[in-house]
């Protein structure tokens, strides 16, 4: 197995990302990219002398992840509304399983070139608010979407990979965009194309934890955007408008001696800047993980909060516990 390992390795980072797509999961993408292995080795005699490794690997982890889909109670309940109504838009609060997925999974060691345009690509089909409304389409629209409209296959490569018909991927690409069309937020640039973006950001996200650790709602008003919204997954309820945002954190004791001081770590997720806090609660004397805030700006203003809970932390490399003083401003 050992040149089927080798060969199947080359693509392992492609195929993570390709089944968390999918999946919105990393943990599960994981999961769905050993099954790949195993199916492929098991099934390594299908592949035709000469044929292409690489969509004949993705042809397998599909199927894996379709496979995973059905089997899930919560996705396949999901993807039986979307089948059976099509005027169903779907509610982004039912994704209980989305999870972030660290930058640096995303970019390999040695970055490929990219046009800007490549760049861009990737950025938006990553981000938390894409990966939300594809998990509300039904697995086949999902699929075809992902294949033709990120991975620039032609619609016949992918009905040939979804043993479906060329018209059927058509009908549920067109499904796919108008949805896309009617729920994705719009994309604008973060940062004017005057500004240098990596500068500003580290500005922003510097204000952002200052404000964080500080409790400071004034701070806050100057970086995040009057009708931004704030998730907190797996919790439903979403708090559209700043002002909403703000009235949920302090009836959650946020700035209040009972809920503590805050300590907050910069990295990034999904393409985005994303911040870690840990807190001190009174009379404690460790740094507990708390939330993980992946941000989307526009503009350069937070436009989205989502926040995501302390068990996605090891994902980052990030500690659950924290000694009593950390250095501030660490990063990963």
């Amino acid at each position: 197995m050992n040149e089927f390992g080798s060969n199947f390795e080359r693509h392992r980072r492609e195929l993570l990302v390709h089944c968390y797509r999918m999946l919105g999961s990393l943990p599960d993408a994981e999961d769905a990219v050993q099954e790949t292995l195993l199916r492929a080795w098991r099934y390594r005699d299908s592949l035709k002398e000469g044929a292409p490794l690489r969509p004949w690997l993705y042809r397998v982890a599909t199927n894996a992840c379709l496979d995973a889909i059905a089997r899930d109670e919560r996705r396949a309940v999901l993807a039986a509304r979307a089948a059976a109504d099509e005027g169903w838009a779907g509610d982004p609060e039912d994704v209980v399983w989305l999870g972030p997925i660290p930058d640096s999974v995303l970019e390999p060691p040695t970055p490929p070139a990219r046009t800007p345009e490549t760049i861009t690509l990737m950025r938006e089909t990553i981000e938390i608010a894409f990966l939300t409304v594809i998990q509300l389409l039904t697995p086949q629209q999902r699929a075809a979407l992902i294949l033709c409209d990120v991975l620039d296959w032609s619609a016949k490569d992918a009905a040939d990979l979804l043993d479906i018909s060329v018209s059927a991927v058509n009908s549920a690409l067109q499904r796919a965009r108008a949805r896309l069309r009617e729920r994705l937020p719009s994309h604008k640039p973060p940062w004017p194309a005057s500004v240098d973006g990596s500068a500003a950001e580290r500005d922003l996200l510097k204000k952002y934890v200052e404000a964080s650790e500080a409790a400071d709602f004034r701070a806050f008003e100057s970086i995040i955007r009057a009708d931004a919204t704030f998730r907190m997954r797996p919790q439903p309820g979403t708090a559209a408008g700043r002002e909403a945002m703000f009235k949920l954190w302090v009836e959650e004791g946020f700035g209040s001696e009972r809920f503590g001081r805050l300590h907050c770590v910069v990295t990034h997720a999904n393409l985005q800047p994303a911040v870690a806090a840990y807190v001190c609660r009174p009379g404690d004397s460790t740094w507990r993980a708390l939330a993980l805030d992946v941000l989307r700006i526009e503009d350069g203003l937070i436009t989205e909060i989502v926040v995501f809970p302390p068990d996605t932390f090891p994902l980052f490399g990030l500690p659950i516990l924290m000694d009593p003083a950390p250095e501030m401003n660490m990063r990963h």
